[in-house]
């Protein structure tokens, strides 16, 4: 603080000398001008300086403060002071701005995210390159990257599958009345509410908040295993109007793609050096209709696979080495597809509708398919008989897989592609109800190729 004092003061040698001073019949009283200034003005501005003058009693106190030259010097350093704090206030106001904007635009999208929640919703390339990172793979048992409210919805579309073929069921029984069949259907039905009701649970408890993920992978694994069991008992009492159906006229439907939904083949494949896959397939899916096949043998999960993935073409891998295949099928329509193979040199061939599309050589060459291996329908496998990955699943109808151990001609695939009476059965695998389990919610259907197709 610094203390001025006006020259008539400054003048008294004494205080002796003050008092006849002032007294003397000069009218000047002396003003202590004091600029308070409120707590937060002084810290915006800065070092605040309080100044003490001499002003006569009819002078006007503005006045006589600019005509001191000192005041007219804090004056103008008031001034900067105060344009410096306002610059400053300004910079503040458009900073908060910004973050109310930045809040704003969070708020919508987490209001978005959760309209998003309560509304039903439904790639890979060789080696290195076909896995994703373990910090995001899902895996047999872990949950499906969907979102918690597409997952439930997934389970409650497979539910009114089962409902469709419990109502079929239902027709049968009354054509051929059977108590026994009555009650198995009314224990089915009873099981189909229970678990309806499971999923309206959580589906309430996504709404109001209540959810807790952490024991949904058991839980998960509760409903998964009873639909397992469902289907199972439905396929059982299926059996009973189709006893004098071939084994061989059915197809596999995968409505979903989930990382739970999949069949698998009874038997393993031998050691080969040459092969013949064969199959019937129908999907729309985008992108990539996933994974038809997959085969897995101890210490390697890609001994032999058919994938496509994301905007990928269609490919063939054996023992992780790759061909890209010409195939296209996602047209919502059946498609007769083979692929032979054989070790020396690698040579493969692609046929589609009975017409081959492609060929190439050094697939894997001199490499024998390994035997006592897992092969699996509707998911690729990361590791022996699991490790399916969600985003990699097959969504679609698949038919009459046979495998051969050697190389066809095209006359016995045109035979194949055109439903011939001379049609092959595969020597490896043969298409039959009766080599293949099914689990997850996965249906089967009648088939007949030729008949049904498009």
């Amino acid at each position: 603080m610094v203390l001025k004092v006006s020259p008539a003061f400054r003048g008294s040698a004494s205080v002796g000398n003050f008092a006849p001073a002032m007294f003397a019949g000069v009218r000047y009283s002396l003003v202590l001008v004091s600029c308070l200034f409120l707590r937060g003005c002084a810290q915006n501005f800065g070092q605040t300086r309080f100044i003490c003058t001499s002003v006569p009693v009819d002078m006007d106190m503005c006045t006589s403060s600019m005509q001191s030259g000192g005041s007219a010097e804090d004056l103008k350093t008031t001034v900067l002071q105060l344009r410096e704090t306002v610059l400053q206030q300004k910079e503040t106001i458009m900073n908060q701005k910004e973050t109310i904007r930045e809040l704003t635009t969070k708020l919508g999208r987490c209001e978005s995210q959760s309209l998003l929640e309560t509304v039903p919703s439904e790639g890979k390339t060789g080696g290195s390159n076909r896995k994703q990172s373990s910090s995001s793979k899902n895996t047999m048992g872990d949950l499906s990257r969907t979102p918690a409210a597409e997952t439930l919805s997934q389970l409650g579309q497979t539910l009114q599958s089962l409902k469709t073929r419990l109502e079929t069921l239902e027709q049968f029984s009354r054509m051929n009345s059977s108590s026994q069949t009555n009650s198995l259907k009314d224990i089915l039905q009873s099981n189909i509410d229970d678990l309806e009701k499971q999923v309206l649970f959580r589906i309430n408890s996504l709404e109001e908040g209540k959810y807790n993920p952490k024991n949904e992978s058991e839980e998960r694994g509760k409903i998964e295993s009873t639909l397992t069991s469902l289907h199972q008992r439905i396929s059982d009492l299926e059996k009973g109007q189709k006893d004098n159906r071939p084994t061989d006229k059915f197809q596999l439907t995968f409505p979903l793609r989930t990382n739970y939904m999949y069949a698998k083949v009874k038997k393993s494949l031998p050691e080969m050096y040459a092969f013949t896959i064969c199959m019937w397939i129908k999907s729309n899916a985008s992108p990539g209709v996933g994974t038809p096949f997959s085969y897995a043998v101890p210490g390697q999960a890609n001994e032999l696979v058919l994938i496509e993935w994301g905007n990928n073409p269609m490919e063939i891998l054996i023992n992780d080495k790759v061909a890209k295949l010409p195939f296209v099928i996602n047209d919502g329509k059946w498609h007769h597809i083979c692929i032979t193979w054989t070790t020396r040199d690698g040579v493969w061939e692609a046929y589609q509708d009975g017409t081959q599309r492609g060929n190439g050589e050094n697939l894997a060459p001199y490499h024998p398919i390994k035997p006592q291996g897992v092969l699996v329908l509707g998911q690729e496998q990361d590791t022996l008989g699991g490790g399916f990955d969600a985003t990699q699943a097959f969504v679609g109808e698949l038919a009459h897989f046979n495998i051969w151990d050697r190389k066809l001609t095209p006359g016995e695939i045109y035979n194949l592609a055109t439903c011939s009476t001379k049609a092959l059965s595969g020597s490896v695998i043969a298409w039959s109800e009766t080599n293949i389990d099914i689990y997850g919610g996965a249906t089967k259907w009648t088939f007949e190729a030729c008949r049904q197709i498009n």
